[in-house]
């Protein structure tokens, strides 16, 4: 952070199976994503991103680097078909309306790829519109009322060719995982506020969050709650007795093996 950029964002590289960060950037607000990340990439790895990460150059970087990709496409995404892939009954049952083999893009883009791609297009019900639900609305004072539509679709584009497609879709379904990190990675770990501005000292926070995120992790075998955290700091503060901090940890451990 300077005079002129007022903000900073962290990119990471998380993983969704182990549930921990594996790689993390510190930046001015203004850096491209697509650019950190394509720094950050590894090979033999499948990196599973949103719509925002959809530039089909940069697919065709983590080609290059031998890994693979699921990302989500905009509805109004251009291809080419090549064929028609049949669906099971299970693929059927998830939602699915079809999977295609294409050529991503339009005719000027389509030499950015440099091999076919497969995309799904998956309808998902929002159960709060089945069930009548209704919120507020942010956008006015007024006491109007939002309604969420009955039937979504979304397009998922992999190059991955030898797995079903209703796998192809829980993976992308995994990636809500990130965004629970960073809720809980802002709201419990005190990252919600900083202790200084300078690029330094959020860079020195925000690893040491990080840190402490792997630290408890490694110590519950699991995410800790923000009863964890709790405990954590009041034993810091003098406030619980190691006897009382490892009690709760080993209740935890207990939990995760009855899980298991």
């Amino acid at each position: 952070m300077d005079e002129d950029h007022r903000a900073a964002k962290m990119h990471l590289e998380f993983d969704i199976l182990k549930g921990i960060p594996l790689k993390a950037h510190v930046t001015n607000a203004n850096k491209s994503e697509i650019a950190q990340l394509e720094s950050m990439l590894s090979p033999g790895k499948l990196y599973c991103l949103d719509a925002g990460y959809r530039k089909y150059r940069f697919l065709n970087t983590i080609l290059q680097r031998s890994s693979s990709f699921v990302v989500r496409l905009h509805e109004n995404a251009s291809y080419a078909l090549i064929h028609e892939r049949a669906l099971s009954e299970t693929d059927c049952k998830a939602g699915i309306e079809f999977d295609r083999v294409v050529w991503l893009g339009s005719t000027n883009t389509r030499n950015e790829l440099s091999r076919p791609v497969r995309i799904i297009q998956l309808r998902y019900h929002d159960e709060r519109a089945l069930s009548g639900f209704s919120r507020a609305s942010r956008l006015s004072s007024k006491k109007t009322f939002r309604t969420p539509s009955v039937g979504k679709t979304l397009l998922i584009v992999t190059d991955l060719m030898d797995l079903p497609a209703e796998l192809i879709v829980l993976m992308y379904r995994y990636r809500w995982q990130i965004e629970l990190f960073f809720r809980w990675f802002k709201c419990v770990l005190g990252c919600k506020h900083l202790l200084a501005h300078s690029k330094n000292w959020i860079t020195i926070q925000v690893y040491c969050a990080l840190i402490v995120s792997l630290l408890i992790r490694l110590w519950t075998g699991r995410k800790p709650t923000k009863r964890t955290f709790e405990m954590i700091c009041l034993y810091f503060q003098g406030w619980a007795t190691l006897e009382e901090l490892i009690e709760h940890i080993e209740k935890l451990k207990s939990k995760e093996q009855k899980q298991q």
